[in-house]
């Protein structure tokens, strides 16, 4: 079984008197700043001139420079920007500013794997990924815990990159939960697969079908959003903790035995079949250059998918019912 690392594993103080430049400030990175920041390191957040996150940066009491400046200034510099605009960004802004010595990494793999991003000899290139958002990353922390995140190595220029990845998923709360370490293939072919084949796309699918079913026959769209969607958190929080078998032992013997009986019928040998093919295009890179692609001719079937399916009925009952629900209420 692979070992996870801990808090007596790392040790924080490889990142003393070191700046951390964290570039963007979106879900994860508002939450690497904050974290680190509150472990003691020296942090500034490089954000593109007219940000509208600068103004929550600064208000979180963290400086703000351009990219260029954060990472001119920085000792590490943490990319934490969407994956479309990384390469741009990466070659304008951060590259100029790399010397020897310093550290590059990343939260995800994408632009190193398909080598969007081809770093300089003389830098570490490490990767912390945590395996939840942004806000659970923060959240937990805030709150003595931590999310368990993965760790990586791509080059190792100054021999101690490994020891300084752990120093920073430390400094991120990561390794009071744990830290897996990985490489950048295995993370971000894993993690694509993961979100297109089950996380999203098949969930999503999942989800839509069984609800479309309900109603075609008949049934109350009320029902068939509580049946096909509502109760998907329920079973994978079950799930999450304590496994397939936890789950099946807190359910009915008749859902129990409908598991077994019905879900090899939907996800077949024909659906495994499909799931190595999408595998296949994230190893081979087809599915990279695809997204490039989609993301330089302004993302046309995204849009055109996202507004589609924002009109799915699915999406209208459950907008209807979500605001009765008085959990999710605020005020």
């Amino acid at each position: 079984m692979a070992q996870l690392f801990y808090d007596s594993d790392a040790d924080l103080n490889l990142l003393s008197g070191k700046t951390i430049a964290i570039i963007g400030y979106g879900s994860q990175g508002h939450a690497h700043a904050l974290n680190l920041k509150d472990s003691g390191i020296d942090v500034v957040v490089g954000l593109y001139e007219g940000s509208r996150s600068a103004s929550k940066a600064i208000a979180d009491g963290l400086q703000v420079l351009t990219v260029a400046k954060a990472a001119e200034k920085a000792d590490w510099i943490m990319v934490l920007l969407p994956d479309e605009f990384q390469k741009e960004v990466y070659a304008s802004e951060i590259a100029p500013n790399l010397s020897p010595g310093k550290v590059l990494s990343f939260a995800h793999g994408f632009n190193i794997r398909f080598g969007l991003i081809q770093p300089p000899e003389f830098v570490d290139v490490v990767m912390i990924a945590p395996k939840g958002p942004g806000h659970t990353v923060r959240w937990e922390y805030q709150n003595g815990q931590g999310v368990p995140a993965l760790f990586a190595i791509e080059q190792d220029a100054s021999g101690q990159a490994r020891a300084l990845a752990m120093s920073y998923a430390k400094g991120i709360g990561g390794t009071r939960a744990g830290i897996l370490e990985t490489n950048f293939k295995e993370e971000t072919e894993t993690d694509l697969f993961g979100e297109q084949a089950v996380l999203c796309g098949g969930l999503s699918e999942l989800v839509k079908a069984g609800f479309e079913t309900l109603v075609d026959a008949g049934y109350q769209p009320e029902l068939a959003y509580f049946e096909c969607l509502h109760e998907v958190k329920l079973i994978v929080d079950l799930m999450v903790k304590g496994g397939l078998t936890a789950m099946r032992d807190s359910i009915s013997n008749t859902a129990e035995y409908g598991d077994y009986v019905s879900g090899p019928r939907l996800i077949t040998n024909e659906t495994k079949a499909e799931m190595k093919k999408i595998l296949a295009d994230i190893q081979d890179g087809t599915f990279a250059q695809n997204f490039v692609r989609e993301c330089e001719s302004g993302k046309p079937e995204m849009k055109r998918i996202r507004a589609r399916d924002a009109e799915h009925p699915i999406e209208k009952v459950g907008t209807g019912l979500r605001s009765m629900f008085s959990w999710l209420k605020t005020d």
